[in-house]
């Protein structure tokens, strides 16, 4: 390997990958449908070494865009990045802090977590080691996956439900809110339709602080196992209400970028756990730094993700795997995704997902899928 080779190119490609079935986060101005937007990342090295990364923006779920991503990257973290050494860790994280710094937390996460991936699948290539043996550990070689249920009416449910066991699919995750009597039908009716799933309602943020607290203890009477992000991120004493009621572990999704918000939570009592994202808090690197504080405090972590296509769902799975999360995951990628950009894609068996056990990432893209003939 050469002595600490620097990143000479930083590239970016916009890919949008084709949608199956409804998924509400995919849905633009007046229904129409947007696909799973990304932003691939292409770092090289001054030795010619190459990594990939993706970013994966959500208009409807987060403040960055497909246009935004690209044009952080392109106009103002690239300039800076180029000539950093690639293993010097504190020099790339100045270099990314120097625009779109924190205010309340991580500024454009999604954006830098292109770059992050990019720079662990790099570096892992120049190892020659896979995420686990770079972090120290065995962790688990398959994920069970969860089906994500979003209907419009009660009446779509059974199919949905029928098509995910069809798919060898064992346990769902709900979307609910804003009508708190329509989620708890649709819970008791998911309940019954799989009685031994595990059951895993996801707010995103939808109800106030009244109904959630109404609603929680409803919902553990139906079997459901925990419910995310009930509440607006901002509405910090009504999670603590929330906490203390007691209902359902409580968990935190977008309310939670980096640790340094996530280690005031904790000290605060507002959270049982986080439904992780890697791509939602700037990539691997904080990723890990997250689930060791929620580890340390003895507190839930689910393995949860954007939608993700190819390389963020192989970071996913790697972290997950890695840390041996055993509760089913909420990569439903291959749930909604109708393409791939892998040269070998990810199958799902039986509703399990295999870890990539290769250097990086794990994973090759094949550039010709993107329109980039260049390996």
């Amino acid at each position: 390997m050469t002595p600490d080779p620097r990143i000479e190119r930083v590239e970016t490609f916009a890919h949008v990958y084709p949608t199956r079935g409804r998924f509400k986060f995919f849905e633009g101005p007046g229904g129409r449908p947007l696909g799973r937007q990304s932003v691939l990342v292409k770092v090289t090295a001054d030795n010619g070494a190459v990594g990939w990364g993706q970013s994966v923006p959500s208009p409807r779920w987060s403040a960055e865009t497909l246009e935004s991503v690209q044009s952080t990257i392109d106009q103002y973290l690239a300039p800076e990045l180029i000539g950093c050494q690639v293993f010097d860790a504190a020099a790339i994280q100045a270099a990314l802090s120097r625009f779109s710094p924190p205010s309340f937390s991580t500024g454009a996460p999604i954006a830098k977590a292109g770059i992050d991936l990019a720079l662990f699948d790099l570096t892992g290539r120049l190892l020659g080691q896979s995420a686990a043996q770079r972090w120290g550990r065995t962790g688990r070689d398959h994920m069970t996956l969860s089906w994500t249920l979003n209907p419009r009416r009660l009446e779509e449910v059974e199919a949905l439900v029928a098509e995910g066991l069809s798919r060898g699919y064992r346990h769902f995750n709900v979307k609910v809110t804003p009508d708190a009597a329509f989620d708890l039908e649709l819970c008791r009716l998911v309940k019954r339709l799989v009685p031994d799933g595990f059951l895993w309602a996801d707010a995103n943020g939808g109800y106030d602080e009244a109904t959630a607290l109404t609603v929680a203890p409803q919902l553990a009477d139906l079997g459901v196992a925990v419910l995310e992000q009930p509440l607006p991120a901002n509405r910090m004493s009504a999670y603590r209400r929330l906490k203390q009621q007691g209902a359902l572990p409580i968990l935190m999704d977008e309310g939670i970028v980096s640790a340094v918000e996530l280690e005031e939570f904790i000290r605060l009592g507002l959270l049982d756990g986080v439904a992780m994202k890697p791509a939602r808090c700037g990539g691997l690197t904080e990723a890990r730094r997250q689930i060791e504080l929620l580890r340390d405090a003895g507190l839930w972590v689910l393995g949860s993700g954007l939608c993700d296509p190819d390389l963020s769902l192989a970071a996913s799975l790697l972290l997950y795997g890695a840390y041996d999360l055993d509760r089913p995951a909420a990569l439903n990628g291959p749930q909604f995704l109708e393409t791939t950009l892998l040269r070998v894609p990810f199958e799902v068996h039986a509703g399990q997902i295999e870890v990539p056990r290769g250097p990086g990432l794990g994973v090759e893209i094949n550039d010709r899928r993107m329109g980039t003939d260049e390996s």
